[in-house]
């Protein structure tokens, strides 16, 4: 009961509050009402404006309907319209404030009913209070009047049975019950008076917010009726001020106008003579096409002629610069053969899917279009250009690459030594420059191809013998590719007859006569190269391969005797073992492979810095080389690189080292060539019969070929000395 009791209390304030909301609702209504007749007042006024201005409107317009100046007039309605635009912006507030009051209005009939309906629910609460109270109150006063009597019972019934006792028992347990519902109601009846009080301040606290707020409203609505009158007042003024500007515009117009007149009059023969020069420029720009046109086409033919020359100009000054790069070339092939270089090719192999994809696959290696001897490199971000005797791009062939080393080639027949290595990292394509494949040879089988051209033109003169062996430099160990036991150790020494050259004992041999013997010699030595698959390389080799070819020639007229050997090497690559993946045993050939590349490099520096002492010895390689290096010997060397933009590094240290090679000059070379035992009496009668034409034989008319004297055949065997000699 209390709980519902606080329930209605709360209920009876919210009603109170709706009511106080009412009261000041009925000012709200006065406030209204006040307004919608001062906006009815306001709308009555904007009419009659409007009315003025459209009849001042037609004053204006009627004086002046003749005259042809009516841009002020324009001007001056624009103003007006302006005006007119500002007073629909006041009416459009008008009707924003009499939307505001409807509002307001229909919120303080909301508030009236719902005060209504909780007065009248309060009332009915109050009455059913009231009757609980009486009852209440009732009961109380039976119960005040009950005590003496119990008591009197109680001790009357002392004597009695015990059922008298249990009644009297169940009686003084009825009256402490009822005791603790007085009491009860007691404190019911204090917390309703103290609810009572606090609605009743809450209702003095409600009434002054609603004071308060009504004071507000009268506020805002003086404020709404003095800007609405400001309104008024400049629109009024600004109606004035248009009324007075447009007079007095109107004045300067006519003043103007009559200005103008005057100005007519003195400008007319001035407009003649602008009609007449406008007349000649039409006709001018009538004709201009025309001559534009002619114009143009005689620039565009000028214009193609100085084209057409500079093009003419441009292809002899191209054609001139390669005649003269192919003769620069030439004369620089002839200073190298002189001075005894190193002659330097390089090769790029083309970009494979062992390369990956991606930015690291990219192509960093470019050409020069207009010489064939320079490449660039992109290391970096910068661009590093290398010069060489000969680059071959990815797309040249091996039929292209071995086109410019026949020439090498073909001079061992004449008895010179000539060395071929290609250098560069694993993966670079060296052995496939060298060995090639059985469908595309390398350079080694096409060099014994035509080694045996060569042999076979020359057969009429000459007896050539061409023996084969081939080694490999395997951890430092020199191993015979072609010999029964491949895994025996040879050793390098010097020839005992005292030459200087150097020559390997025990080194099997194999002479060879025909294409298929090369054949079986290579599969043979092939099968025997150590080769492992690398993280870089999936048939990487593992040591430093020697294909020496040695052609041995005797000229049968005059028993000259010519020994030429062709060294064709194969170097294992260069590689990082953190990139590679080396272990175990394939670290351990790397590591040998890098010390004998470390010692070539350090060859090569001792060499061209011309340094007293050469360490040849350091390594195996180095000291097999040393008759290609050490200036009796004709040598090329290849270097192989790869464009890939992930190998760029190894790229840069390849072409360093390779020019470095180039600047080394070995000095010239000297031919191996040696004369025999002097031809027997039939020999020089065969010379004798070959000389017989020469210019110092004469024979008579109708006769036969004179026989010589002593002295002539002498002289003869001395002059065939010399020219040996001097071919020598």
């Amino acid at each position: 009961q209390v709980e519902t009791l606080k329930e209605k209390l709360l209920e009876q304030a919210q009603e109170i509050s709706r009511l106080r909301s009412e009261l000041g609702g009925t000012d709200v209504e006065k406030h209204r009402d006040l307004l919608a007749a001062e906006n009815e007042r306001l709308r009555q006024e904007m009419k009659a404006c409007e009315t003025e201005l459209r009849e001042l409107q037609r004053q204006q317009q009627a004086p002046c309907r003749d005259c042809p100046h009516l841009q002020e007039n324009a001007r001056l309605q624009e103003q007006l319209s302006q005006l007119q635009r500002e007073a629909e912006e006041t009416r459009a507030k008008l009707v924003e404030l009499d939307l505001e009051v409807q509002q307001k209005t229909n919120r303080l009939a909301e508030v009236e009913l719902r005060l209504k309906d909780s007065l009248a629910e309060r009332a009915e609460e109050e009455e059913r209070l009231s009757r609980r109270l009486r009852d209440s109150q009732e009961t109380i006063a039976s119960l005040k009047s009950q005590p003496p009597q119990i008591k009197y019972i109680i001790k009357t019934v002392e004597v009695e049975s015990a059922k008298a006792k249990q009644a009297l028992c169940e009686t003084q347990s009825r009256n402490q019950y009822l005791q603790e519902q007085v009491g009860m109601q007691k404190q019911v009846l204090k917390e309703m008076e103290q609810q009572l009080q606090s609605s009743q301040k809450t209702e003095a606290q409600l009434r002054a917010q609603i004071m308060m707020y009504e004071a507000e409203l009268e506020r805002a609505h003086g404020q709404m009726l003095e800007e609405m009158q400001a309104m008024e007042e400049e629109k009024n003024h600004a109606i004035e001020e248009a009324f007075s500007r447009a007079q007095v515009e109107m004045k300067a117009v006519h003043e103007n106008l009559a200005g103008v007149r005057t100005n007519l009059l003195t400008l007319q023969p001035a407009l003649r003579t602008l009609t007449h020069d406008y007349n000649c420029l039409k006709r001018q720009v009538r004709d201009f096409p025309l001559l534009l046109q002619e114009t143009l086409r005689s620039a565009r033919a000028e214009i193609s002629q100085a084209i057409e020359e500079v093009h003419s100009t441009n292809r002899e000054l191209l054609r001139k610069y390669r005649r003269e790069l192919q003769l620069r070339k030439k004369c620089h092939n002839e200073l190298v053969r002189l001075k005894g270089n190193i002659r330097v090719f390089g090769r790029v192999r083309p970009i494979t899917k062992e390369d990956g994809e991606g930015p690291e696959a990219a192509n960093a290696v470019t050409f020069d279009a207009d010489d064939d001897a320079v490449l660039y490199l992109l290391h970096k971000g910068k661009q590093v250009s290398f010069e060489l005797d000969k680059v071959f791009p990815p797309q040249a062939s091996q039929e292209e690459v071995f086109q410019e080393v026949q020439a090498l080639v073909t001079s061992c027949i004449d008895g010179y030594n000539v060395c071929i290595f290609a250098y560069g990292q694993t993966g670079a394509g060296k052995t496939y420059t060298m060995e090639g494949t059985a469908a595309n040879p390398g350079i080694n089988q096409r060099a014994l191809q035509l080694l045996f051209s060569e042999v076979r033109g020359k057969a009429a003169d000459w007896d050539y013998t061409i023996t084969v062996s081939a080694a490999e430099i395997y951890n430092e160990a020199l191993r015979d590719l072609l010999g029964k036991e491949p895994q025996e150790k040879l050793e390098i020494k010097l020839c005992p007859d005292g030459s200087g050259q150097l020559y390997v004992p025990g080194l099997t041999e194999f002479r060879v006569q025909s294409v298929e013997d090369i054949n079986k010699v290579f599969e043979f030595g092939h099968l025997k190269r150590a080769t492992e698959c690398t993280n870089l390389n999936e048939h990487s080799s593992r040591s430093h391969a020697l294909l020496i070819v040695t052609v041995r020639g005797l000229d049968r007229s005059t028993g000259l005797r010519t020994t030429g050997k062709l060294n064709l090497v194969d170097l294992a690559g260069s590689e990082r073992v953190g990139r590679s993946g080396a272990e175990g045993s394939r670290l351990r050939e790397a590591q040998h492979i890098n010390k004998s590349l470390s010692a070539l490099g350090d060859v090569i520096y001792a060499l061209r810095s011309r340094q007293g002492h050469v360490p040849f010895r350091n390594s195996k390689l180095t000291y097999l080389l040393q008759d290609s290096l050490s200036g009796d010997s004709k040598t090329l060397m290849m270097v192989q690189v790869s464009p890939a933009e992930k190998n760029s590094s190894e790229t840069l240290c390849s072409l360093k080292f390779a020019e470095r090679v180039r600047s080394v000059e070995l000095g010239p070379v000297s031919r191996k060539a040696e004369l025999g035992s002097w031809p027997s009496q039939e020999h020089l009668e065969v010379l004798k019969t070959r000389l017989g034409d020469s210019p110092g034989s004469s024979a008579s008319p109708g006769r036969g070929h004179a026989s010589p004297s002593p002295g002539q055949l002498s002289s003869r065997s001395a002059s065939i000395r010399r020219k040996l000699q001097t071919s020598g």
